[in-house]
């Protein structure tokens, strides 16, 4: 019964898993004129797991959750709601891929398998209650985005990019598991419900090290300061669709498993690390910021933005509290949204011989030929900067409400004070978009399956965003919960 039960509150993972060995072998004895097809089949099959994972985390039945593989895995409305969230990144960010390689034909099948086994091991770091588990679903995610980093191969950037992202991040996955071993040899297990009962009686010297290891192995995954370094060439070099995906679902999935790490078998030193988060918070928040002003690459600007935004949401990690995680959830829902929706706009900005369009001075006057696209990327520049009605405004305030609920009215200050450096370089690009002279460089878009993702994400940040505000905050509040029920 127990492997019966394991099997069924894994099954999200296992669908994922099978559909991807299919698809697999599809591409194998098919070619590569099978890529729209498997690109089809890999949607379906993550909609399949979303609605798995959608009954998981609201069932009453599964209320509580439960452990699987004899306690390495956990199926709890914490890990259900993280998933849910990259399983819909993954699937927006392939409806969008297959027009963009479509100008140099070397889309192949393998890049939704890939996006698949990517989605299995992000899956499984979230759910992970053991090091090992994270650890493996750590080197699976890493393993499909180093192929997918540099799946261009006409483009040395993107070459580039793949040798860049996979030399840093092995020294970050070897920083990761040395914390690992750390905290293996200074509590005598690698289970979280373990290691949280061995650092009660006290935080040994060797327990400390290992602590600040494996937080920065993670600070390097979700792209926070001083680990930034590798990101704006890796958003510039890899295809656009890749540079989307790293920008939504791993940064979903490497952020939540840092909030579940330091929230669980770390939880009750939170006075050993709450420290590092602030310094990492108000450093991203700055250096993402300021990184961000002098670009001229609008994928390198939104590589900046996203450590910009890594810091706003670890200001909710730094507050150790229900409320904070909750805040966490709700601004990660949002800037996936956000994120993916600019993004698109990228994907969508060619010229007339179908090349891309990056440099952002070829926006100008773009108001003026593609109004609609215009609006769109607008209301995502305004968004991320906090500037309401626009519903990215709301993200910024329930962290903020989290740090000043947790006495840390400081820290909420601080972040405060400087988001108003990032409305600089956000402002910029509206400013360019309907004030200067049209540089006519931007040719019409008429994909259907892009303007189907970017009317979604932009209904998201728009003002009627905030009607999601009370179902939003219920589920999130719901996992922040779950993830605090064994504290």
């Amino acid at each position: 019964m127990d492997i019966v039960n394991s099997l069924a509150l894994s099954s999200p993972e296992i669908l994922l898993t099978i559909s991807g060995l299919i698809l697999l072998m599809v591409c194998a004895f098919v070619g590569d004129k099978a890529a729209r097809i498997v690109t089809i089949l890999a949607v379906a099959a993550l909609f399949g797991a979303t609605a798995i994972t959608a009954d998981f985390l609201t069932n009453p039945a599964f209320e509580l959750g439960g452990d699987a593989w004899a306690g390495i895995y956990r199926m709890d409305a914490f890990g259900s709601f993280s998933k849910i969230l990259i399983y819909l990144a993954a699937i927006g960010c392939l409806i969008v891929t297959p027009k963009f390689f479509d100008a140099t034909g070397e889309y192949r099948p393998e890049y939704p398998v890939l996006m698949l086994f990517g989605a299995v091991g992000m899956g499984l770091m979230v759910s992970a209650v053991d090091l090992m588990t994270l650890y493996m679903g750590l080197e699976l995610t890493s393993l499909a985005s180093y192929v997918l980093a540099s799946f261009t191969r006409s483009d040395d950037r993107s070459a580039e990019a793949g040798l860049k992202y996979f030399v840093l991040g092995a020294l970050a996955s070897g920083i990761l598991l040395y914390g690992m071993s750390l905290v293996y040899g200074f509590t005598g297990s690698t289970n979280y419900i373990g290691i949280r009962v061995a650092l009660q009686d006290g935080l040994s010297t060797g327990a400390l090290f290992g602590i600040v290891f494996v937080l920065a192995g993670m600070a390097f995954k979700i792209a926070a300061v001083p680990f930034h370094m590798w990101t704006p060439d890796v958003y510039e070099g890899a295809p656009t669709p890749v540079t989307a995906f790293f920008a939504t679902a791993p940064k979903v999935a490497a952020i939540v498993i840092m909030m579940r790490i330091a929230l669980d078998p770390f939880g009750g030193q939170s006075d050993a690390w709450q420290q590092i988060v602030i310094f990492a918070a108000l450093a991203s928040i700055v250096v993402g910021a300021l990184g961000a002003i002098s670009q001229d690459n609008i994928k390198r600007l939104l590589a900046y933005s996203s450590i910009n935004n890594v810091g706003f949401i670890l200001i909710g990690l730094a507050a150790a509290t229900e409320a904070g995680a909750a805040a966490m959830l709700v601004y990660l829902t949002i800037y996936v949204a956000m994120s993916l929706g600019s993004f698109v706009v990228v994907m969508m900005m060619r010229d007339a011989d179908g090349k891309q369009v990056e440099e952002i001075s070829k926006l100008g006057g773009l108001s003026r030929s593609q109004p609609w696209l215009a609006l769109c990327m607008a209301m995502m520049m305004l968004s991320l900067a906090g500037i309401p009605p626009l519903f990215g405004f709301w993200g910024k305030l329930v962290v903020f409400q989290a740090a000043v609920q947790a006495d840390m009215v400081l820290l909420a200050a601080l972040g405060i004070a400087a988001s108003v450096i990032g409305a600089f370089y956000y402002l910029k690009i509206v400013k360019i978009m309907y004030f200067d002279e049209p540089a006519g460089v931007v040719a019409p878009s008429h994909d259907t399956a892009r303007w189907a993702v970017l009317a979604v994400t932009a209904l998201i940040v728009s003002p009627l965003g905030y009607l999601l505000i009370v179902p939003l905050g219920a589920l999130a509040s719901r996992a922040a919960a779950a993830l605090f029920f064994i504290i």
